[in-house]
């Protein structure tokens, strides 16, 4: 869940409610008192159930205010109020019995269901999406939108439900999703990219079933829950909702599988920039530990020092590594991030079947000579863990050793894709980087590189490094320095001499270790 900052909240849904009824999903969603929040959920879990409660303790509580709900549809609208007018009798709150009216627009009628509360605010639920809603707004009244990616006009009507919280009003977006060009969709993914400041929630199917929805189910119907029952109960669902379960139960947007970053987008932000290889040949990967690293830092010095002593020492530098030994490109790539935040990344340096310790060799170079370095993240998976390790060994909690999973790369992928939508960030021209972001599809609603090359001998190498170092820039690490003491030197300068290094350390040089 991706947090917002609080606001003051009217009376809670009571403890012992919340731990006999409610699930624990159900319970952090109301619990959350966000201006506004988001729900990308999995159909029938129960969530607007939970929802009618808090929204009845909030407009029978004398420091509440007014519940506006908005769904897509005269059914949902019923069994919501019916919810509502439930909540309040269970919780001994005075309310009117339900009232229906219709609001009349010029080209359709509106019904409208409403409880009045003691309290003199009121829950009034709509079947659409009224036209008036820009009328609403007083100090502390709170939006439901419920199937939101459903709802006709939503982008509108979210300008509208926005404008509520100006004066200490509450939204609450709720929904399964409706294709990856819906309204709902791209506000998620606004969220994720850090344009937004609300907060968000997810729960698909699955973690509804672990947090015990098949077994609430077996006790409301009186049903004994075991194991077997529950997996044949979840194989049940998925095929009934069959071919369309990914986005109705797990929250996948549909209408994926093309490009996720098109030639124009990437091509709009490259610029002329280095990007340059150290291809280890047999015979170097034959040769002694020593001779080695004297060979690399030959092409360090040649190669890699000059395009350091170019960085800004001014400005805040990031670092992401995609590690690989032989079959793909290990590829470093620095990051210089602007005192607007703009993120260039001046050079890529790209390691071609090169040992762990002369790609360590290289890796140090770089992030010793790093000005202001905030951030370094490493792909860690599988060998690449050593890599991290010894990165963390050197520069401590500055380093990420990120193993990464479909949840990092949901919430991560939506930003990356925001710098090029934005302008603010600029890769080097490279055919390479070109086309492994081009590489990048929607796989199971999120950004992934497929499998197989993307070009020659990179699997989406570089474009990875790329997103590694935006990620490396966006953690909330203070950036350090160091002033280096006379007569030493902190980076590779003396490998050839003395022989010790903290890179002698034995490493089995194959795919398998």
């Amino acid at each position: 869940m991706i947090q917002a900052p609080q606001t003051a909240a009217a009376k809670p849904i009571p403890s012992e409610v919340a731990q006999s009824i409610f699930m624990a999903y159900q319970v952090t969603w109301a619990q959350d008192q966000s201006p506004v929040k988001i729900m990308e959920k999995s159909r029938r879990i129960g969530l607007s159930y939970a929802e009618a409660a808090d929204d009845v303790l909030y407009a029978a509580s004398s420091s509440g205010a007014n519940v506006y709900y908005i769904s897509y549809n005269k059914e949902m609208t019923q069994g919501f109020i019916q919810d509502c007018a439930s909540w309040a009798k269970a919780f001994n709150a005075a309310a009117s019995h339900i009232e229906e009216s219709v609001i009349e627009e010029e080209d359709k009628q509106i019904l409208s269901y409403t409880i009045h509360f003691d309290s003199g605010h009121k829950i009034q639920a709509f079947t659409s999406n009224p036209r008036n809603l820009r009328s609403k707004g007083r100090p502390g009244e709170r939006l439901v939108i419920d199937e939101a990616a459903f709802v006709d006009g939503l982008a509108e009507l979210l300008k509208a439900a926005m404008a509520m919280t100006m004066w200490g009003g509450q939204v609450r977006i709720i929904s399964t999703h409706n294709g990856e060009d819906n309204p709902f969709n791209e506000l998620i993914n606004d969220v994720r990219a850090g344009k937004l400041p609300y907060s968000l929630h997810r729960v698909d199917f699955d973690d509804a079933l672990r947090d015990g929805l098949y077994r609430k189910i077996c006790q409301v119907t009186g049903k004994e829950w075991t194991l077997e029952g529950e997996a044949q109960w979840r194989a049940e669902i998925i095929a009934r909702y069959r071919p369309n379960e990914d986005e109705e139960l797990f929250c996948i947007p549909a209408q994926g599988g093309g490009a996720w970053l098109t030639r124009v987008q990437v091509e709009a932000r490259m610029v002329e920039a280095p990007v340059i290889r150290f291809t280890g040949s047999p015979e170097f990967n034959q040769a002694t530990p020593a001779t080695r690293k004297v060979l690399m830092q030959e092409w360090i010095d040649s190669e890699v020092k000059p395009l350091l002593s170019k960085l800004n020492p001014e400005l805040r530098h990031a670092l992401g590594m995609d590690f690989a030994r032989s079959g793909d490109l290990s590829v470093i790539a620095p990051a210089e991030v602007a005192s607007n935040l703009h993120e260039r990344i001046p050079f890529l340096v790209e390691l071609k079947n090169v040992p762990y310790n002369q790609q360590l060799q290289v890796l140090f170079a770089v992030c010793d000579a790093l000005p202001r370095i905030s951030g370094i993240v490493i792909d860690s998976r599988g060998n690449g863990s050593y890599i991290g390790e010894a990165a963390q060994d050197r520069y401590g909690s500055i380093v990420l050793k990120l193993m990464a999973t479909e949840g990092w790369y949901r919430d991560n992928m939506p930003s990356y894709k925001a710098a090029f939508e934005d302008g603010t960030i600029t890769l080097p021209m490279h055919d390479g980087v070109l086309q492994d972001h081009r590489a990048f599809k929607l796989v199971r609603g999120v950004a992934r590189i497929p499998e197989g090359k993307t070009d020659g001998d990179s699997h989406g190498d570089r474009a990875m490094a790329c997103v590694y170092a935006h990620a490396a820039a966006r953690l909330a690490i203070a950036p350090i320095g160091y002033t280096e003491v006379p007569g030493h030197s902190r980076g590779y300068d003396n490998l050839a001499g003395s022989g010790s290094s903290d890179l002698d350390i034995p490493m089995p040089e194959h795919e398998g270790w």
